[in-house]
């Protein structure tokens, strides 16, 4: 089992920067695979980006591809997603998510995810 603590989150405006951190709990965090998804207001939760255990893949949301890179430091029990060009769009709660994965890969839907921490909001103002 592990327990993900998502910061980062804030108020910045469009244009800007943030880099959401996730650190998990856990001793075997290097064979899980993490990703990051996000919640806007009256939407569902949707997919940002992946990365496998062994940060050998990632994958993203095609309205997130060039501007956000997700990152991991298995030493450290973190993974990270780094924020550019922000846009008034992205304002969302932004949640970490995680599944054991010993295979690899990444993982792209929300229902392949098994845990999750429990958000941290980002606000973008135009």
């Amino acid at each position: 089992q592990v327990q993900l603590v998502e910061s980062g989150g804030g108020l910045v405006q469009a244009g800007g920067s943030l880099r959401l951190s996730c650190a998990a709990a856990g001793r075997t965090f290097s064979t899980y695979a993490m990703g990051w998804f996000r919640q806007a207001p009256g939407k569902a939760r949707a997919f940002v980006a992946a990365i496998s255990p062994s940060c050998g893949n990632t994958a993203y949301a095609d309205s997130v591809k060039g501007r956000f890179t997700i990152s991991r430091d298995n030493a450290k029990n973190t993974v990270y997603l780094q924020m550019s060009s922000l846009k008034a769009e992205d304002t969302a709660v932004y949640y970490c998510a995680a599944v054991l994965a010993w295979a690899g890969g990444v993982r792209t839907t929300e229902r392949q995810y098994n845990y999750w921490g429990q958000g941290t909001q980002v606000t973008v103002s135009s």
